[in-house]
């Protein structure tokens, strides 16, 4: 049997000439924030990956990170990193399955938001039972926002992607502040020295229930007033005042659901 020309390979010259020979590229995501270029490579015998490699120290130190969070977290919403390649440098590239969909920071989120009310509540409580899992393994949420969100409009399914930021927690913030996007971001996030911890997940994803579950502008929200209520405990600025953690946050949304 011929080795699989990702998964049973542990060290190319270079990422993108080597997936050039083993198939074909048909995306590739060049100049991103993180300092990562990512592939989408479609393989001879019809198998799809998706292949980033890590361009700077910055970005490398990220996919370490991303690694020990994927070999500490399962969960079917949670896309897999199946392998890495090692690359001169010192750097590395990941190797996952391709998923199908559009992500939800973008145009895709208002056709998102068209979608039946129970579609858009399947996604969200997709969201949170990965990140009982997420829980579970002593991890907290960094940098999750609707960019993490894979939405496969044809199978009615929602993918996390770019969880590369998460780490164990609760830790002590020794940056001015942490990567992530500001409309999801807790207050604890943007000042050194302070703790971020399971709460902190509790508020990116009170967040994130809240901008899949309105119009963008809080004008013309889909959801309960008991679910309102939900996410407003959660993503209060004391950490004090919110939920514990995902298991209780996610026990009252499904209340209120």
């Amino acid at each position: 049997m011929t080795p699989h020309p990702l998964l049973a390979v542990d060290e190319i010259p270079a990422v993108e000439p080597h997936l050039r020979t083993v198939g074909e590229v048909f995306r590739v995501f060049r100049e991103q924030d993180s300092g990562c270029v990512s592939y989408g490579v479609q393989l001879p015998g019809g198998e799809r990956w998706f292949v980033k490699e890590a361009t700077t120290p910055a970005a490398q130190a990220s996919l370490e990170r991303g690694w020990a969070f994927h070999q500490a977290v399962r969960h079917p919403a949670i896309v897999p990193q199946a392998h890495r390649i090692a690359v001169p440098g010192g750097r590395t590239a990941t190797v996952m399955p391709w998923r199908h969909g559009e992500s939800l920071y973008g145009p895709a989120r208002a056709r998102f938001r068209t979608l039946p009310l129970a579609s858009v509540l399947r996604a969200v409580d997709r969201i949170l039972d990965a990140h009982l899992a997420v829980e579970a393994a002593g991890m907290v949420a960094v940098d999750l926002y609707d960019g993490t969100f894979l939405y496969d409009f044809g199978a009615d399914a929602l993918h996390l992607v770019d969880l590369d930021e998460y780490r164990p927690g609760p830790f002590v913030l020794a940056d001015d502040r942490l990567p992530g996007s500001a409309r999801f971001m807790a207050p604890e996030e943007w000042h050194r020295g302070t703790r971020v911890d399971i709460r902190t997940t509790v508020y990116a994803l009170g967040r994130s229930a809240h901008v899949l579950l309105d119009a963008g502008e809080h004008r013309a929200w889909r959801g309960t007033a008991g679910q309102l209520s939900v996410l407003e405990r959660a993503t209060r600025a004391d950490p004090a005042e919110r939920f514990a953690g995902v298991r209780e946050f996610t026990h009252a949304w499904r209340a209120a659901t």
